[in-house]
């Protein structure tokens, strides 16, 4: 199981260590989870919040020992804003997503993003970074954020898959940044691997991943099914749909199930199976 003990360094894989920060929540699970890959020096992943205590810890966890590279799977605000502390502090490169600034949807679109992200050098499909024992590979997993990257690690056959896949939750995929069409690609991608567990941003490590990816295509695919027959029943607007499709939801989560549904809608209305009319959906069968 997941140990939420925060702030301490603990091995979950020979060439692995993780460390939890300290920021719980309904989107979060435990909270952030950073590792730090290899042993005599490191690569860090994900270093989490803009928190000093949680700063402090990673560096605790370095021991001293030179960081080769700061990556960041996405500039979502709970993943990337303690990079720049640790850069100062370690000296190393930041490295991983591409910058994002999100645009539309109204003022606040970009709240949950980090705007002061800046990497020294943007990981694409297939780059690589290495150390002594490891090297750390992209992997394009576009989705939950246009940004989205994660990182193999051949030598324990292992994936860090960030907000893509998580054994707590289903990823939030919600517009205008979250793309389904691109989220169901990326789960597909996923499956073509042999990778023997996922570590991921929040969450207990996934043991048997290709059973677990295939069961989110599944259930993506289920969503997408009951709103098709919903809308063939009736025009509906989202928060029609959400209370109808997620009974018992906890409140705190409706405004990410209300993106879940329109990213499902936009999707399906780029392939011609849905339209809009005035803030209601309808089917176009």
């Amino acid at each position: 199981m997941n140990d939420a003990t925060t702030g301490v360094a603990m091995a979950v894989d020979p060439l692995v260590t993780r460390v939890l920060a300290p920021n719980p929540s309904p989107y979060t699970h435990t909270g952030t989870q950073s590792y730090l890959v290899g042993t005599t020096d490191l690569a860090v992943i994900d270093p989490g919040p803009d928190d000093p205590a949680h700063v402090q810890a990673l560096l605790d966890a370095i021991d001293r020992r030179p960081v080769v590279a700061i990556l960041c799977t996405h500039t979502h605000r709970d993943h990337s804003p303690a990079a720049a502390a640790l850069k100062a502090a370690t000296g190393a490169p930041v490295m991983g997503c591409a910058p994002l600034r999100v645009n539309g949807a109204g003022p606040g679109a970009d709240a949950a993003f980090d705007p002061d992200y800046a990497p020294d050098r943007i990981l694409q499909d297939g780059d690589s970074v290495a150390g002594q024992g490891w090297t750390l590979v992209a992997v394009a997993t576009p989705g939950h954020t246009s940004n989205h990257v994660a990182f193999a690690l051949p030598e324990a056959r292992a994936l860090f898959s960030g907000d893509h896949v998580m054994g707590w939750s289903t990823s939030v995929v919600a517009p205008p940044d979250g793309d389904m069409g691109a989220y169901m690609a990326s789960l597909e991608k996923l499956i073509g691997r042999d990778d023997r567990i996922y570590f991921p941003g929040h969450g207990d490590a996934v043991e048997n991943p290709q059973r677990l990816v295939r069961g989110m295509l599944g259930h993506r695919k289920q969503r997408e099914g009951q709103i098709l027959r919903l809308l063939r029943a009736d025009p509906l607007a989202i928060p029609a749909m959400v209370a109808r499709m997620y009974v018992g939801l906890d409140p705190r989560l409706a405004r990410a199930a209300a993106g879940s549904v329109l990213a499902h809608l936009i999707d399906l209305r780029g392939r011609g199976l849905v339209h809009e009319e005035a803030g209601q959906w309808k089917s176009a069968a």
